[in-house]
């Protein structure tokens, strides 16, 4: 018996009182069974605001890490997605009905096509997540992705607290699922042309790949049990996790994307059997190794693959990068890419990408479709990465003719074409385009597709994966193209006013609780700051470890994007952990700008904090 009173409770650790706006939006509500939320509805529950556009590979990454938080905390915790656009069909309210579908979201989605909830929680990037106490007050603010450990640590202490205070209110959350529907397949991502004239399908949303014959309709056969899940195996037993690209190795095995394992699996054909050749099953992070040995290095987010030049290349969409895989020798790369977003020309070693989503190989050329960016680019023999059409991250739009003037909107696809020219999957235009580097001249051959993300050369024709009307649509290839009336769109994200010249850039890091900033191998932040055009910054580009930079702006360029990419490194801070871990916070910001008088001196960018006052 132990007579020695209890240890008190520790007190709450003081947090800003930020009273949360309300939850606005004219797109309405989805998942909630027809029912419009408010604030008011989700009192005495721990609300995460997740601002999330359904273009951002960073956003979906999010969507993955709050799936295991959402599950162990239902009683407690109501996430809602704030659908805020970047694209304009990304505005359309059917576009983000099947985006919550597609991508498996089981909580309640605000369609806010006009960013005004956006502009309400002063949020500058895509992802963002707001963490909403149960008295309705913001206590945190997390820019980029890999935050949800700290913010199920953050879930724990509120839970705690508010349960003591009896301001925790635990039951069943506002989630409503709609009703599934009957389609043989479900938002399709790739196909590829198999030898027996069959099509091969990754049908990504039931997380399977479907054989269909020639008719591109009757289903042959199914490999993947439906689940989600990384297991190897027969057909029967085998589990992908929404599956996208795939290419034939030189021994007649099928190389496939798996996107959300990251990871690269094998299908035997001829047996049905599936097997893992890269990946560890985890997302690769900042500081991870990038060559080695396959089944030993992470990977992020793989859209899609090719065999070229002896290797399979792939699109890694979450790290912005092209790596090789080579199969004789067991071995990845990185080929191509720094893993700063935007669009860059060069060597490989010194280019950037932006979500690179769609490969097609052609001799001596390996054509990539650049989503992000909106362009088509291409690698040479000798690695070098070229812009063929494209300009930047937020131009974008559908406009033909020449290709320095030519317009995409976020294209998925590219397919060789025989005559050397390219047809693009201009995905958000509903359109198939063409590219001939002969004329360098961009036309359109299709339109009223819906959503199209590939495209397969079967003789004279293509088929085109219709990923929102889950089907596949056979098309000839035209003699001549269709021609359409030019459209240029800027993303409707507002520019941040800026005062000329003297622009200080801060961004805002604490370290989440029971952290601190990991210093024993020297400065552990990172600051890189970059422009569009580059004149706009007179001075003050390029990287350094302080997380402010002053920076000039060039007075005679009146608007532009800042790009800012910034990196924090962290450790757990309790001695009583013998091996402390170690996290890597990381985010990056395009910032569309005008430079005005009047306009601000400071902008502050937010990649951790408010989580303690």
């Amino acid at each position: 018996m132990n007579d020695a009173a209890p240890a008190p409770t520790p007190a709450p650790r003081p947090r800003a009182r930020v009273r949360a706006p309300e939850l606005i939006g004219k797109g309405g509500w989805l998942n909630t069974g027809g029912k419009d939320l408010n604030l008011a509805d989700l009192r005495g529950r721990v609300v995460i605001l997740d601002f999330w556009t359904f273009c951002c590979i960073n956003c979906l990454h999010v969507l993955d890490e709050l799936r295991e938080l959402e599950e162990r905390h239902r009683d407690t915790v109501v996430i809602v997605g704030v659908h805020s656009p970047k694209f304009v069909h990304e505005a359309d309210h059917q576009a983000v009905v099947d985006a919550v579908e597609r991508y498996g979201v089981e909580h309640p989605v605000l369609d806010d096509p006009e960013l005004a909830t956006w502009k309400q929680y002063a949020v500058r990037a895509w992802p963002t997540l707001v963490v909403i106490d149960p008295e309705g007050y913001v206590v945190a603010q997390h820019a980029g992705e890999g935050h949800a450990k700290a913010i199920e640590a953050l879930v724990a202490e509120l839970e705690a607290e508010h349960e003591a205070k009896g301001t925790l209110r635990r039951g069943d959350g506002p989630y409503v699922p709609p009703e599934p529907v009957a389609t043989h397949l479900r938002f399709p991502g790739k196909a590829l042309l198999l030898e027996s004239g069959h099509l091969l399908v990754s049908d990504t949303t039931r997380h399977q790949l479907v054989e269909v014959a020639a008719d591109g309709e009757t289903v042959v056969r199914r490999h993947g049990d439906g689940r989600r899940g990384l297991v190897d195996g027969p057909a029967g037993a085998a589990r992908f996790s929404e599956p996208q690209g795939m290419c034939v190795l030189p021994d007649g095995r099928i190389v496939v994307a798996d996107t959300v394992n990251h990871a690269l699996r094998a299908l035997d054909p001829a047996t049905g059997e599936v097997t893992t050749l890269a990946g560890t099953g985890a997302q690769w992070m900042q500081g991870s190794p990038t060559s080695g040995p396959a089944r030993e290095v992470a990977l992020s987010s793989p859209w899609d693959v090719a065999w070229w030049r002896g290797r399979v290349w792939i699109a890694m969409a979450g790290v912005h990068q092209l790596w090789t895989y080579d199969p004789e020798a067991g071995t990845v790369e990185v080929a191509a890419g720094t893993t700063n977003e935007g669009l860059v020309d060069g060597p490989g070693a010194e280019a950037w990408f932006a979500q690179p989503s769609g490969l097609a190989a052609a001799g001596d050329r390996l054509w990539v479709a650049d989503s992000e960016t909106s362009a088509v680019r291409w690698v040479d023999a000798e690695g070098a990465v070229h812009t063929a059409v494209g300009t930047g991250l937020f131009d974008f739009g559908h406009r033909d003719g020449a290709a320095e003037q030519a317009l995409f909107q976020h294209p998925l696809a590219v397919t060789a074409l025989p005559d050397g020219s390219v047809a693009v999957c201009d995905t958000y235009n509903h359109a198939l385009r063409r590219y001939d580097p002969a004329t360098g001249e961009v036309t359109t051959l299709a339109t009223d597709l819906r959503e199209p993300s590939d495209a397969v050369l079967v003789g004279d024709d293509l088929v085109v994966v219709e990923s929102a009307r889950h089907r596949l649509t056979r098309l000839r290839l035209p003699e001549e193209a269709v021609q359409v009336a030019a459209v240029a769109h800027r993303t409707q994200r507002e520019a941040t006013a800026v005062a000329p010249g003297s622009l200080r850039i801060d961004v805002v890091f604490r370290a989440p609780a029971g952290q601190k900033l990991d210093e024993r191998y020297g400065p552990s932040t990172r600051l890189l700051v970059s422009s569009t055009p580059p004149e706009l910054l007179a001075d003050g580009a390029g990287s350094g470890t302080d997380l402010f930079r002053e920076v000039k702006l060039d007075p005679s360029v009146t608007e532009g994007v800042l790009h800012v990419s910034a990196m924090a490194a962290s450790c757990d801070d309790d001695p009583e952990i013998e091996y402390p871990a170690c996290h890597v916070h990381q985010q990056d910001w395009g910032v569309p700008v005008r430079v005005e008088d009047g306009g601000a001196a400071r902008l502050p960018l937010i990649l951790a904090g408010l989580d303690e006052g």
